[in-house]
């Protein structure tokens, strides 16, 4: 079917091309009455603006594309919240394109992208390569989520790892715990900062001994998986660190498997405070990121490069908070125990 053109739009409405155009721009200098008109006549043939030949000629699309690691992970929905909303502030739409875990996924959505001439990138927990990243940035603005850049021409925006990873290890000791063990995410984005931190602060109160990893990455199974190894250490941990929240839903789903109650005989506790986190039935402890501050900040850098002309690099690192909820508490003290204490 061919498209209604302008010209035929400005006369249905009885008016010129050059008003038809300026209504499609949102121009102000329009009165009400001719600008009904041609929303009416625009309506009435089902046009719309030809936004292809209009950025031809600005030679800017006006479009930012997203590529985020995992879809099933409500981290990145929420944090594409963000982006959404202060693009749709500065006039700018957005494209999504899934990652699948992979840096030739990331690579093909990241070629599409470029294809469809994006202004901007935001790239979220992205696996590919620094070299890459840079390659890219020659064609549009980078901005990379939960990743570390050493280029000028790569801006980013992470949360401290080291520190959140920090405040769940001193929660769980300040509460009695000495057995706290870690589920890993894997080559997830901010992963290594969050072992980093928990090795750390676990030989920084003493308890170097009682470190103990569990492979895991970024997912529920990996998260079932992990508690379902630490449940085979004896003695068994009384606190578990997951590396996300997605992770934390499976250990917990593995350990009431195992008939254990949460808090009182298995405390777990999760990272990111996504929706997930605040449901009532789930109620888990876990550390906050503003997910939705890090998309308006990714997109705040893209604009700066692309309206200001910055060409240096930009890091922001947001600072975490630690959320208590229902899965942390006190340990139960076993027989074991009190024999040893006393």
């Amino acid at each position: 079917m061919s498209q209604p053109t302008m010209q035929q739009v400005a006369e249905c409405a009885g008016v010129s091309t050059a008003l038809v155009s300026l209504v499609m721009r949102n121009a102000p200098n329009v009165s009400d009455k001719r600008r009904a008109l041609v929303l009416q006549a625009a309506d009435e043939l089902g046009y719309r603006p030809n936004v292809l030949a209009r950025n031809l000629a600005s030679r800017r699309t006006r479009t930012l594309g997203i590529v985020v690691n995992d879809l099933h992970n409500p981290f990145f929905a929420e944090m594409v919240d963000g982006i959404q909303t202060t693009a749709a502030a500065n006039d700018y739409r957005i494209l999504l394109g899934n990652g699948q875990h992979s840096p030739r996924g990331e690579a093909d959505a990241i070629e599409t992208f470029l294809q469809f001439r994006v202004d901007g990138l935001v790239l979220a927990g992205p696996v590919v390569t620094e070299g890459e990243m840079e390659r890219v940035a020659k064609s549009a603005a980078v901005v990379a989520i939960g990743r570390t850049a050493s280029s000028l021409a790569i801006d980013t925006v992470n949360c401290d790892d080291a520190v959140g990873a920090r405040l769940v290890v001193e929660h769980l000791a300040a509460l009695g715990h000495r057995r706290i063990s870690h589920i890993d995410g894997g080559s997830g984005a901010g992963a290594a900062g969050r072992v980093q931190g928990y090795e750390t602060t676990m030989r920084e109160l003493g308890l170097g001994a009682h470190i103990n990893i569990a492979t895991g990455d970024f997912s529920e199974s990996g998260g079932y998986n992990g508690a379902a190894e630490l449940l085979t250490v004896t003695p068994r941990p009384t606190a578990i660190f997951a590396a996300n929240d997605l992770s934390a839903a499976g250990a917990l789903d593995r350990v009431e498997v195992a008939g254990l109650d949460v808090p009182s005989e298995m405390s777990i506790v999760g990272y990111d405070n996504t929706g997930l986190a605040a449901m009532h039935h789930l109620s888990l402890t876990t550390i906050n990121q503003p997910r939705g501050e890090f998309g308006r900040i990714a997109t705040e850098l893209i604009m700066e490069r692309l309206d200001d002309g910055r060409s240096t690099a930009v890091h922001h690192v947001v600072a975490p908070t630690l959320v208590v909820r229902r899965t942390s508490g006190p340990p139960v003290e076993t027989s074991s125990e009190r024999e040893v204490a006393s």
